[in-house]
């Protein structure tokens, strides 16, 4: 029966052609290669270098603390002090550990920068509750945000805005990208 069904299948295919082959499209062009960072930069990517001790300094005994990059003026560090700027966005980092603290603050100042916000708050906490070692969060906060090129100044805030446990976060706005010239 199988070579019945066989024969059936040639003497109906007798009439049949194949197709002419078609040439295909060419396949569309594959994106150009981009680095992997090149974007981020464009939208605030953080640079970290060294911090320059002499730089952060402490105003009084109350553990206030002031920060500026050379060339920011003694004005905008006061204005700063002072809660002249308005603040654009805050993050709150109470109860977060080393690592994560660093990584969420990371993350806000480099959406800020890309959201181009020129004031931020960054709450640590006073470290009432960190035992003998006192305030380690603030410490941390402090040398991270010393550390990264966008940061043009920080201080500590108003007691109305958190005191001693937050810093007002002055940052440098990216240039703004390069529209091709018309004519």
């Amino acid at each position: 029966m199988p070579d019945d069904d066989t024969k059936a299948f040639r003497k109906a295919m007798t009439d049949v052609r194949p197709l002419p082959a078609r040439k295909l499209p060419p396949a569309p062009p594959k994106p150009r290669a981009v680095a992997r960072f090149s974007r981020g930069e464009r939208v605030g990517t953080l640079r970290e270098g060294p911090r320059d001790s002499a730089q952060l300094g402490s105003l009084a005994d109350d553990d206030r603390v002031a920060f500026r990059r050379a060339g920011v003026r003694d004005d905008v560090l006061r204005k700063l002090r002072r809660g002249q700027f308005a603040v654009e966005a805050e993050i709150d980092l109470h109860g977060l550990d080393r690592h994560a603290t660093h990584k969420a603050l990371r993350d806000f100042i480099g959406t800020a920068i890309g959201r181009r916000l020129r004031c931020v708050r960054v709450i640590h906490g006073k470290g009432l509750r960190s035992g003998p070692g006192g305030p380690v969060l603030r410490h941390v906060v402090n040398d991270w945000l010393s550390r990264i090129e966008n940061v043009l100044a920080f201080a500590s805030a108003r007691p109305v805005d958190g005191g001693t446990g937050a810093v007002y976060v002055l940052l440098s706005l990216p240039a703004a990208p390069r529209r091709p010239h018309r004519e």
